[in-house]
């Protein structure tokens, strides 16, 4: 036999407290940050836009012919790219800042030192390539390159001719032996090492 709701009621105390201060401390309870959900951002309301534009457009297109099928794929690639973009772009962090990784330049020092070190070890290919590279750290101190990680040593060549012409056959046949030595796999001996490191000694004295 089930309880009638009215008798049920009646059994309940009575409220000690007005209704407008229970109501009061809810709303308080509920303006705390634990329990507010923040709506959609900029970037989901463009996208649900864009969504609702691209239903409405298939919507008026059904039965029509190719041709605006065909224009309608091409606007939709486009919306498409663009809300890709823009997604890439608000997601990300503006104070990080975009990170280009421009390689670690070594003084010509270092790389004259390590020449020796391969030179003392009888390791003339890697020898050559630490001279090559000690002689554009040297000429790039002395403003005729401008040493790029990634350019090639054509790039190089091509460049020193143009800044220092008096220099350029002794450069381009530094830069053969490099070339031929390190990426042309030639067999390079002591005697290619002392013909490099006299190319080197005449390119830099043109550049004094």
């Amino acid at each position: 036999m089930s309880v009638p709701l009215v008798a049920v009621l009646a059994d309940l105390p009575k409220p000690t407290r007005p209704p407008g201060q229970v109501s009061r401390a809810v709303h308080d309870v509920l303006a705390r940050p634990q329990y507010q959900h923040p709506g959609p951002s900029l970037l989901e309301r463009i996208q649900q836009d864009v969504l609702d534009w691209v239903a409405r457009v298939l919507s008026g297109v059904v039965g029509a012919g190719l041709g605006a099928w065909i224009v309608l794929v091409v606007i939709v690639g486009l919306v498409v790219l663009v809300v890709w973009r823009l997604a890439r772009d608000v997601s990300r962090d503006p104070g990080q800042g975009v990170a280009v990784s421009v390689g670690r330049l070594r003084p010509a020092a270092d790389w004259r030192a390590e020449a020796e070190a391969h030179e003392r070890a009888g390791e003339w290919r890697q020898a050559v390539r630490c001279r090559y590279r000690a002689l554009v750290a040297d000429l790039a101190g002395r403003g005729v390159l401008h040493e790029i990680p990634g350019r090639t040593a054509g790039e190089y060549r091509a460049e020193l001719g143009d800044a220092l012409p008096a220099a350029s056959p002794q450069f381009a046949g530094a830069t053969e032996l490099f070339e031929g030595a390190w990426y042309g796999h030639r067999p390079t001996g002591e005697e290619d090492a002392a013909h490099f490191r006299d190319l080197a000694d005449r390119v830099l004295e043109a550049a004094r």
